[in-house]
């Protein structure tokens, strides 16, 4: 790359401590979050996500320390010395590299990026200047060696991830893939000890960064592509955002894995158990293809380990020309030459022809290594808005997995169930109706899930409070409605096994 990175050390007691007083100086002048929602504003802060910098240019006409760090370190705009004085340690700034004089302005040397941990925590994420979140389309006239090494910031794929992410405490957390070490920012807050990797040597200076600069302590940074920097180490938790671009060739480092097809995912999810501790979590983003003549679900279930339950979920599909389309611009492919262009985008489409990839499927993958003689594999599509965080809900779902394995239909009307918070039933009909064509129960947590019931799903929905014996419930039911008790205790452990899956009923005791 021809842009310098910070020589900021976490190990050198002098360096430690000018960040240090770097990250009080951000603190002090609001550079955070909050801050920045603050001063833009909700459209120029969404704008500023879009990589479109006009409207926070505009809301930053002001010479407050706040106004200067973003354009300083957001908008990559030279700012006079003195206004950058008033807000920052400029010595300690100019001695680790994280400015450059410019004539007898300053300029930054990396985007700096204010980001809000799950407890309020006040963090900065490092990446490239200009792609922060725009990719490589938002480097303009960097040779392609060097953008082949481009290291990206905060996106939507990381913010997922992050959030998707099962907290709990452990000993040993892999982050591989780490790019501008998000996710191994988040996890130092929960493991004793954080491995981080990559392929692209810059990244993982990024990451070092990233945490010092967010008062994090340092990961153990190596080197390499998939499981080889850690040999036959294993974890607690493997989280990954790895390079799952679909694409012909490996131009791109951070998105583009360089083996054909969905291969480098695949490989991934194969190569984690041997990784995992029993008990352990591999979470991870995926594209997978949508090949002529087979069934996505029978595709990625067959990536799962024989000794992992696993629950894959299918977020959204686009044809393979929008897919072509968001990584060409994505690449910034769509500001040069038609010709070129047109060859890049050919390329593209020769390489799901010769796949037979119709479309690609883009989704969360999480492995739990349980050791289980009879796997749980849950494979869905699930397109709908969820609530974010949802690392408890991921939790939840492989605990429902074991209760519902070892509980079989005698044991399961012998327990009791409680009907989840903020479950709402929804009856719909024809005005006037004296009965609903159906009921819907719908979940306003997690997942937000809607499943259809019959009368007699929704009347045990409604009256489980934990209090009373599922099979006794049905009993009262079936007098309700008049139907014989034995055939009804017969036909709905089905259902409660559904409901209690979906997450709508939870075990009691």
């Amino acid at each position: 790359m021809t842009t310098h990175l910070p020589t900021a050390d976490a190990q050198d007691p002098e360096s430690n401590a000018r960040t240090s007083r770097l990250r009080d100086a951000l603190l002090a002048a609001a550079f955070t979050a909050d801050g920045l929602l603050d001063l833009l504003g909700a459209p120029a802060y969404a704008a500023l996500a879009r990589s479109e910098t006009v409207p926070a240019l505009r809301a930053t006409r002001g010479d407050g320390p706040l106004e200067t760090l973003v354009r300083l370190f957001l908008l990559q705009c030279p700012v006079p010395e003195a206004r950058v004085a008033a807000a920052l340690p400029v010595a300690d700034c100019l001695a680790d590299g994280w400015l450059v004089r410019d004539g007898g302005e300053l300029r930054a040397t990396v985007d700096v990026r204010p980001y809000g941990g799950p407890e309020g925590q006040d963090w900065w994420i490092v990446s490239d200047l200009g792609c922060a979140v725009g990719g490589a389309g938002g480097i303009r006239g960097a040779a392609e060696a060097d953008r082949a090494e481009l290291v990206l910031g905060v996106g939507g794929a990381s913010t997922t991830l992050a959030g998707i992410t099962a907290r709990r405490p452990v000993a040993r957390a892999l982050d591989l893939g780490t790019g501008s070490g998000i996710q191994a920012l988040h996890a130092a807050q929960h493991a004793t000890r954080v491995t981080a990797t990559d392929l692209n040597p810059r990244a993982l200076r990024i990451t070092a960064l990233t945490l010092a600069l967010s008062g994090a302590g340092p990961a153990d940074l190596r080197e390499g592509s998939l499981f080889e920097p850690v040999g036959e180490e294993t974890y607690d938790l493997i989280v990954s955002n790895p390079p799952f671009v679909i694409s012909p060739g490996a131009r791109l480092t951070y998105r583009d894995g360089g083996m054909g097809g969905d291969d480098l995912c695949r490989t991934l999810v194969q190569q984690a158990a041997a990784h995992l501790n029993d008990g352990g979590y591999c979470q991870l983003l995926a594209n997978w293809q949508h090949v002529a003549g087979e069934e996505w679900q029978d595709r990625v279930r067959s990536w799962v380990p024989r000794d992992c339950d696993a629950w894959i979920v299918q977020r959204e599909v686009q044809d393979v020309t929008q897919y072509a389309e968001l990584w060409l611009r994505d690449g910034g492919d769509h500001r040069s030459g038609q010709e070129e262009y047109t060859a890049r985008y050919d390329a593209w489409l020769d390489e799901f022809e010769a796949r037979r990839t119709k479309a690609v499927g883009f989704g969360w993958i999480t492995l739990r290594k349980s050791g289980a003689q009879d796997p749980s594999v849950t494979v869905e599509e699930w397109p709908h808005p969820v609530e974010q965080p949802l690392g408890e809900a991921v939790l939840r779902h492989f605990d429902r997995q074991d209760y519902l394995r070892a509980t079989d239909d005698a044991a399961l009307l012998a327990g009791r169930f409680r009907l989840a918070d903020e479950v709402v039933q929804e009856q719909v009909g024809l005005p006037g109706a004296e009965d609903p064509e159906h009921v819907v129960l719908r979940q306003n947590r997690g997942m937000r899930r809607a499943t259809k019931v019959d009368t007699v799903g929704a009347g045990f929905a409604g009256v489980c409070d934990g209090s009373l014996p599922a099979g006794r419930i049905l009993d009262a039911i079936a007098q309700l409605v008049g139907e014989d008790p034995v055939l009804l205790r017969d036909r709905t452990p089905a259902s409660i096994r559904m409901l209690v899956e979906q997450g709508f009923l939870e075990p009691v005791g």
